[in-house]
């Protein structure tokens, strides 16, 4: 079974209980991906989680808890770094598939990690990209 790559909407869930459909399949989702090892993320998803959970959340983390999810949470799944082959993968998928650049960088980081599965709620749920299939884990039927 090939690993799944977790957009970084999955890991913001993680802090807002309010969503709690939301909340409950993120942290399964990761969850499960911490138990097993077969999810993984990039540093682009690093960067945007960190940013908002210490600056946008409506309780941002305090340094304390940002350090303590940097390490149990995100290090462990993070796999993929920029390269110059990521960046010239990113432009073909957002030319080819109409993406924003960012999206593209995640669906390029995704297939460079050999994923099948990639969760996010930023595209469309059941497309295809290549060998990676886009899920929405969030759709109250997926």
């Amino acid at each position: 079974m090939s690993a799944s790559f977790l957009d970084s909407n999955v890991m913001l869930y993680l802090f807002d209980e309010r969503e709690h459909h939301k909340f409950a399949v993120a942290e399964k989702l990761v969850n499960k991906a911490l138990r097993t090892g077969n999810a993984v993320i990039s540093f682009q998803v690093v960067q945007e989680t960190l940013n908002v959970a210490t600056k946008k959340l409506e309780v941002p983390l305090s340094a304390a808890d940002a350090s303590r999810f940097l390490e149990t949470t995100l290090l462990p799944l993070w796999k993929v770094n920029p390269s110059r082959e990521l960046y010239r993968r990113s432009l073909e998928i957002k030319y080819r598939y109409q993406f924003g650049l960012y999206d593209s960088l995640i669906v390029g980081a995704a297939l460079e990690a050999g994923c099948g599965t990639l969760y996010t709620e930023d595209l469309q749920h059941g497309q295809n990209v290549g060998r990676l299939k886009i899920i929405n884990p969030f759709l109250k039927d997926s």
